[in-house]
C-alpha cells in the first residue's frame, strides 16, 4: 500500500543521516530524530520538552537569542557553521540550517533545525593549515640551505663545470630528503630509509651494510643527516670504497643512555684497497665542512672524521632530545642488518 505524504515525510526524517530537530518559539525542543540521538547523545525522551540550550555551549547561547528573534520576525536564517555540545560534554562542529515552522494560517510557531556533523572536515582543515605552515617554514629553510650550498660550493671549486656538477648533485640530494618528508606529511623519517635513499644513486648495494634499531628522526635532523650521508657517499663513489671493485661500507646507529641523557650514535666505516689522490682534495671541500661543522652543529652534537689510506670513518654523537620522533623506550630495538641495501 503506497505511503501517504505524511508517512513519506516521517520516513525521510527518521532515516536522515543529519540531525533534524524542531523547537517552539521559546526554544523548547518539540521534535528529535534518531540522527539527533546519535549526534548529541540524548534520547528523544530526554530531549523533547527541554530547552535547546542544553546542546549549545555556554559561550554561544547568544546565538539562540538572535535565531529566535529572526524566526519571530519571519526572517530567514542562513546556513552557518558553529559548535554544539554533546551529552558527554564533548564539543562538535556542526553546519546548521534553520527554517521557520508555520501553522495552517501562516503564523510562525517554531523552527526546524538540521545539523550536519562537520567535525572531521574541520579537523582536516586544521591539519591542512598546520601542514601548510610547516611546509612554508621548511621551504624557507630549504632555500637558506640551498643558498649556503651554492655559496660554499662556489668557494671550493676551481672551475665552472665542476661547480655546476656539484651543486646539481647536492640539490638533488636535498630533493631526496624532501621526498621522504613529503611521503610522511613532514613528520620525519627513519634513519634506515634516509640512509638507503641517499646511497641508492651510488649503486653497489651488495657492498653496503646497514644496521641499527628502528629510529625515527625529526624533519630537521633528516635534512642535515641526509646531507652528511650524501657527502660520504659521493666521496666514496669518486675516491673510496665504491670507486673500486672490492671496497665495503658499514653504516650503523644506536641509542645510548636514558632519559634526557639519551644520545644518538651514528657511524660510517668505509674500507677500500686504496684511496685515489683526488681524495686529498676532497678533504678541503664542502663535504668536509658538512661532516665536521654543518651537520654536528645543526644537531647540537659532535662529530669525528678520520681518514687513513684505504679507510674512512665518520661518527656523530648528538642528544636524542629534539632530533628524534621515536626513542628506544617507545619501540622494539630490533637490529636491521640487511646484508646490503
Amino acid at each position: 500500500m503506497p505511503l501517504t505524504a505524511q508517512e513519506r515525510l516521517t520516513a525521510i526524517v527518521e532515516s536522515s543521516f543529519d540531525a533534524i530537530m524542531g523547537k517552539d518559539l521559546n526554544s523548547v525542543i518539540t521534535d528529535w530524530n534518531p540522527a539527533a540521538e546519535r549526534m548529541f547523545g540524548y534520547s528523544a525522551e530526554e530531549a523533547i520538552g527541554q530547552s535547546i540550550l542544553m546542546i549549545i555551549p555556554e559561550g554561544l547561547r547568544d546565538q539562540e537569542i538572535d535565531i529566535i528573534g529572526k524566526i519571530r520576525r519571519g526572517e530567514k536564517v542562513g546556513t552557518f557553521d558553529t559548535t554544539r555540545q554533546r551529552k558527554d560534554g564533548a564539543l562538535i562542529f556542526v553546519s546548521l540550517t534553520i527554517s521557520p515552522i508555520k501553522d495552517d494560517t501562516g503564523r510562525v510557531v517554531g523552527a526546524s533545525k538540521i545539523a550536519r556533523d562537520i567535525t572531521a572536515t574541520k579537523e582536516s582543515e586544521r591539519r591542512i593549515r598546520t601542514l601548510l605552515r610547516e611546509v612554508n617554514h621548511r621551504v624557507k629553510n630549504q632555500f637558506a640551505v640551498i643558498l649556503s650550498v651554492i655559496r660554499e660550493t662556489a668557494n671550493r671549486t676551481e672551475n665552472h663545470q665542476d661547480f655546476i656538477e656539484r651543486v646539481r648533485e647536492r640539490i638533488t640530494s636535498l630533493s631526496r630528503t624532501h621526498d621522504l618528508l613529503v611521503s610522511s606529511d613532514w613528520e620525519g623519517a627513519s634513519i634506515f630509509d634516509l640512509v638507503q635513499e641517499h646511497l641508492k644513486p651510488f649503486g653497489h648495494e651488495e657492498r653496503i651494510t646497514l644496521s641499527g634499531p628502528l629510529i625515527m628522526l625529526a624533519p630537521s635532523a633528516v635534512q642535515y643527516l641526509g646531507m652528511a650521508v650524501h657527502e660520504l657517499g659521493t666521496n666514496s663513489s669518486k675516491y673510496g670504497a665504491l670507486s673500486g671493485a672490492d671496497g665495503t661500507i658499514q653504516v650503523g646507529w644506536q641509542l645510548n643512555g636514558l632519559g634526557d641523557d639519551q644520545e644518538l650514535h651514528f657511524f660510517w666505516d668505509e674500507k677500500s684497497i686504496h684511496e685515489t689522490e683526488a681524495g686529498d682534495a676532497s678533504r678541503r671541500g664542502y663535504g668536509n665542512v658538512v661532516l665536521q661543522r654543518v651537520t654536528p652543529l645543526a644537531l647540537d652534537g659532535k662529530s669525528k672524521l678520520e681518514r687513513t689510506p684505504g679507510h674512512t670513518q665518520w661518527s656523530l654523537r648528538a642528544p636524542a632530545k629534539g632530533i628524534l620522533l621515536v626513542t628506544a623506550a617507545q619501540v622494539h630495538l630490533l637490529e636491521q642488518d640487511t646484508g646490503g641495501l
